[in-house]
């Protein structure tokens, strides 16, 4: 089925409950989550730091830190949880990491070529791989040189969320997860890594998931949804106008009233 002919999908997740093991025992991250993503659908999700954002987005993808204790996450009506990390990226789950891994001894092109042929189940054909890579990088304003580097090693933070985004554009995932994918870009480098996951949502009808602090942004990525998280729960839900709400009101009112809440 090619990337234009593709069913809609969904991603379900209900009543989400996730733990991290501590030093001092299991402590609860998550408290009840529920999110449904569409294809072709933007959901924001913005709140202050420890709030549970990005314990999301790995427990999406499936990290082994994050303990799932109760709760759902659906794909298209098949159990998420139950697929190991790669099963979860060949059934069209993509995350963009806060902080990208550096792998000695990969070039940026293998690792690329390798991970195409795992999530589709077949080797690109090398020519029109060859040219739909060098087209991307193009677009990302990544120098060609990249392609033969060590995949992060000596990347500065901008280069490392370009390959990520590099990698989005190629492996056309159904959803894709996006964690503070804004962080340490100068404006040029966000408005080149936003342009990018706007022409992958565009291309193949993707859904977006994407974790921010930050407004800017949802300057260029238009959100239909925005999501506050606060204390590992959903505390308000609305469309593009709430960011601006958070822009100028921050998160005092709603950690003011977790704050009170718990007194």
């Amino acid at each position: 089925m090619s990337e234009t002919t593709r069913q809609p999908s969904v991603l379900e997740i209900r009543d989400l409950h996730v733990s991290v093991e501590t030093e001092h025992g299991a402590k609860e991250i998550l408290k009840g989550v529920d999110l449904t993503i569409r294809s072709g659908e933007t959901h924001a999700i913005m709140g202050p730091n420890g709030s549970g954002k990005s314990t999301l987005a790995y427990s999406i993808a499936g990290h082994p830190k994050y303990t799932v204790t109760s709760g759902t996450i659906t794909l298209d009506g098949e159990d998420v949880l139950a697929m190991s990390v790669d099963e979860r990226a060949r059934a069209g789950v993509f995350l963009a990491m806060q902080y990208p891994v550096e792998v000695t001894g990969v070039s940026v092109s293998n690792f690329l070529r390798t991970a195409k042929t795992a999530v589709d189940g077949e080797a690109p054909k090398l020519r029109h791989w060859v040219k739909d890579v060098k087209n991307v990088m193009g677009d990302l304003k990544m120098d060609p040189s990249f392609a033969e580097r060590d995949v992060n090693v000596g990347f500065s933070g901008g280069e490392k969320k370009r390959h990520e985004i590099l990698q989005l554009e190629l492996l056309k995932p159904r959803f894709a997860v996006l964690d503070e994918t804004d962080s340490g870009l100068d404006v040029d480098a966000l408005r080149i890594v936003s342009e990018g996951v706007n022409r992958a949502k565009a291309a193949n009808d993707m859904g977006v998931l994407l974790i921010t602090h930050y407004t800017r942004i949802l300057r260029y990525i238009k959100p239909d949804f925005v999501h506050v998280f606060v204390d590992g729960r959903v505390a308000e839900e609305g469309g593009p106008e709430l960011a601006e709400r958070l822009e100028n009101e921050g998160y005092d009112r709603f950690t003011n009233q977790g704050a009170t809440a718990n007194v």
